[in-house]
């Protein structure tokens, strides 16, 4: 039986780095080539391509290394699917430095305690936002996307649109903005007809 260590990072957000974890997997002993990610999916997401890689990679015998159990799940069925699978499979599961045998009673035990608590973070998490948001909504601090052109720019795509002399397409490409952002700037600026 191998001993291979895998090691898989996430993070939920394009705009977060996943160096932190990199570094923290590599400290674990986990080789540079043989760590996967996912960046840009929560960890609710099923469909995560770095983590099925991931566990395609382990074989009999070998670790998945994880820098934290949130990284890998945030409800108990899914963390309970994947650490059965692991299980099932011979594959042992590391959890930053602790490392936990899913066929094990007691791993299994600790490993569900774990997950339970990952669910219940994510879940204040979701609450937390929810509150936050409709609290600013009350406040009128939450008005959506601002738009992508000014006032002014608005007010002269609206203008070369009535002459008759640009497509949607043309004044997509002079203001540098995409089909359906016309659209729907021309929505807003144009007198809906009467129906």
């Amino acid at each position: 039986m191998t001993n291979t260590l895998i090691g898989y990072a996430r993070c939920s957000t394009d705009k977060q780095d996943l160096a932190g974890q990199q570094d923290a997997l590599r400290k674990l002993g986990v080789p540079q080539d043989r760590i996967y990610t996912d960046r840009g999916f929560t960890g609710t997401n099923r469909t995560r391509p770095g983590l099925d890689q991931a566990l395609a990679a382990v074989r009999r015998g070998d670790t998945l290394v994880v820098p934290k159990l949130d990284r890998l799940a945030r409800s108990v069925p899914d963390a309970r699917a994947i650490g059965d699978n692991l299980a099932e499979r011979g594959v042992k599961l590391q959890l930053g430095p602790s490392l936990h045998d899913p066929s094990d009673p007691m791993g299994k035990l600790f490993f569900n305690i774990l997950a339970t608590f990952a669910e219940f973070e994510a879940d204040l998490i979701r609450m937390r936002t929810r509150e936050g948001m409709a609290v600013a909504r009350a406040k009128g601090k939450l008005r959506g996307k601002k738009p992508k052109l000014s006032d002014r720019q608005q007010s002269e795509l609206r203008r070369m649109h009535e002459t008759g002399n640009y497509s949607i397409s043309d004044l997509a490409e002079l203001f540098s903005i995409s089909r359906p952002t016309v659209y729907r700037t021309l929505g807003r600026t144009m007198p809906q007809p009467a129906k």
